[in-house]
C-alpha cells in the first residue's frame, strides 16, 4: 500500500489524478456512474419531466458531497485500499462533485435549446394568430363599407 499524496505535493489536478490507483473496483463504479448520468442525460435530452428529476437528484447527491465526504474518510477501508478522502475535500470535489455539476451544466444547455426553440414557436404562433385575425378585422371593415 502506497502512501496518500499528500496536499503541498499536488502541484496541479493532473499530477493528482495520475496518483489515483484508477485499478480500484469502486472507482470503476464511480466513473461508470457519472457515464451512466450522462448517457440517461443524452437519450432523456427530449423528455424535461425525465431532466428536472434527474437534474435535482444529481444537485442533491452534490449537496451531500460534504457528510459523504466525512463518513467515507471515516470507513475508506470498507471499500478502498487507499485513503483518498482528505478534509479539505478535494478528491470528492474533482471525481464526484465536479462531474455532477457538468452533468447538470448539460442539462441546463439542453433546457434553454428548448426554451429557446419554444419561445420561437411562441412568437409565430402569435405572429400568424395576429396576421390572421388583421386580415379577418380587414375583411369584416370591407364588408362594412359594402
Amino acid at each position: 500500500m502506497t502512501q496518500p499524496i499528500r496536499i503541498d505535493e499536488i502541484q496541479g489536478i493532473l499530477s493528482y489524478l495520475k496518483s489515483i490507483n484508477w485499478s480500484e473496483p469502486w472507482l470503476c463504479g464511480l466513473v461508470a456512474f457519472h457515464l451512466i448520468m450522462l448517457f440517461l442525460i443524452l437519450v432523456t435530452r427530449r423528455h424535461s419531466n425525465t431532466q428536472m428529476i434527474l437534474f435535482f437528484s444529481l444537485l442533491s447527491i452534490a449537496f451531500f458531497s460534504e457528510h459523504i465526504n466525512q463518513w467515507a474518510s471515516s470507513n475508506w477501508k470498507l471499500f478502498s485500499k487507499e485513503q483518498y478522502f482528505d478534509s479539505n475535500g478535494m478528491f470528492i470535489s474533482i471525481l464526484f462533485s465536479a462531474p455532477i455539476l457538468v452533468n447538470c451544466l448539460i442539462i441546463v444547455a439542453f433546457s434553454l435549446w428548448d426554451m429557446s426553440h419554444l419561445l420561437i414557436s411562441v412568437g409565430r404562433a402569435k405572429a400568424k394568430h395576429d396576421s390572421k385575425q388583421q386580415t379577418e378585422q380587414e375583411k369584416a371593415a370591407d364588408k362594412k363599407d359594402k
